[in-house]
């Protein structure tokens, strides 16, 4: 599993998570795998009726109006806004593994730069805790907040120490009901149990999404044939540290977050995506 030199510092790559916020107010972002359902996904307050359009939702067909009409109409529903997004950034000892060119905090941070930036375009409130063993930076949920967020945590590197997920969580756990995406590492099977046991408190008030990236490098090793024995030992190491992910993947699922996986330059697209979808079931 070759590793790359990681870029020094976890400035985020703010270029590109413009590029995800420019495509969701155009009603162009589309999450790998999934549909795009309209702009800005399909929202839960009834605003009018209008002319069907051809990447309607069938859920937005008025059918009385369709049946007056002879031709086909739709509800338009507005995004609901004022909604509160937290993201909570782990800075603890398992973020400085060199994930590619980067560090796992790297593709976090990048990851959240992206959620924030979205916020703004979705009228809802954003802010950031980041942590470790201490609250490193806090910066409360607010107004086109996607500017302040980048500002708090462009600069924050990875310390050598063990990441306190219920202190974390108690720094928002008063609060209104929010999206709390918390962006962590989830390799470790032993550092996971306290994340798993820290999140049924917090998932009775908010709607909790855990993110981690996914190691290519892993992920290559199981898929690709080996070549020798050197190459089986390491399909093995990396069979057992997925073995050990889905676990914990199972477990954070059992105790009501959702768990989002992805690769590092996909991270930041994951997080929107479960973000909007949230948003239009109305769960936050």
């Amino acid at each position: 599993m070759a590793r790359g030199v990681p870029r020094c510092s976890s400035s985020p790559d703010v270029p590109a998570a413009r590029r995800l916020a420019v495509a969701v107010r155009r009603g162009r972002f589309r999450e790998q795998g999934r549909q795009r359902r309209g702009p800005l996904g399909l929202g839960t307050e009834f605003e009018s009726i209008r002319d069907y359009l051809p990447d309607d939702d069938i859920r937005q067909v008025n059918w009385t109006a369709t049946a007056r009409t002879g031709r086909p109409m739709s509800n338009q529903y507005r995004i609901e806004q004022d909604r509160d997004v937290v993201c909570l950034v782990d800075a603890g000892r398992l973020m400085g593994a060199p994930i590619g060119d980067m560090t796992r905090l790297d593709a976090t941070v990048d990851a959240a730069t992206a959620v924030a930036l979205v916020a703004d375009e979705m009228g809802d409130r954003s802010g950031v805790v980041a942590f470790d063993s201490e609250i490193r930076r806090r910066l409360e949920p607010r107004r086109h907040g996607g500017d302040a967020v980048v500002r708090a945590i462009f600069d924050l590197e990875p310390r050598p120490v063990d990441s306190d997920y219920d202190l974390a969580f108690r720094s928002v756990g008063g609060s209104k009901r929010s999206l709390v995406l918390v962006l962590t590492d989830l390799l470790d099977e032993a550092a996971a149990r306290s994340l798993v046991a820290a999140v049924p408190v917090l998932a009775r008030r908010h709607a909790v999404v855990v993110a981690s990236v996914r190691d290519p490098d892993v992920d290559a090793a199981v898929r690709t044939p080996p070549a020798g024995v050197g190459d089986v030992c390491e399909a093995v190491i990396a069979l057992d540290l997925l073995d050990a992910r889905a676990r914990v993947v199972a477990l954070l699922r059992s105790v009501g977050a959702e768990v989002v996986e992805a690769a590092p330059g996909r991270l930041g697209e994951a997080c929107v995506g479960v973000y909007l979808r949230l948003k239009e079931r109305a769960r936050i």
